[in-house]
């Protein structure tokens, strides 16, 4: 029921409307198994304690490498082939600006 409610749905009214992405938002493995592909999102956010805004910023440096390992195997393994369109990144840039005070 929360796949029909919550993709099939809306998938269906994207092709309706001649939508021709769908985003169905971050994490879920068992996405996958439905047709959904992996793809990664960004988020932002502001520490302003500056030693947890560096150990953050360490982590997410080594969680960053994990992520894009991660989801260049799952797209090696994907159910369709994936265009993007020439010069295209997939709509996100390479890195997402840092903070220079950390």
């Amino acid at each position: 029921m929360h796949f029909e409610c919550c993709y099939y749905a809306a998938i269906e009214h994207c092709l309706r409307q001649g939508i021709r992405r769908f985003e169905a938002g971050a994490q879920g493995d068992f996405k996958r198994n439905r047709g959904l592909d992996a793809q990664p999102t960004r988020s932002m956010h502001h520490l302003a304690y500056p030693p947890l805004r560096r150990a953050v910023a360490d982590f997410l440096r080594r969680e960053r490498q994990a992520v894009d390992e991660t989801v260049d195997v799952l797209r090696a393994h994907t159910a369709a082939p994936r265009r993007e369109p020439e010069g295209s990144d997939g709509g996100f840039p390479a890195e997402p600006p840092h903070d220079k005070t950390s």
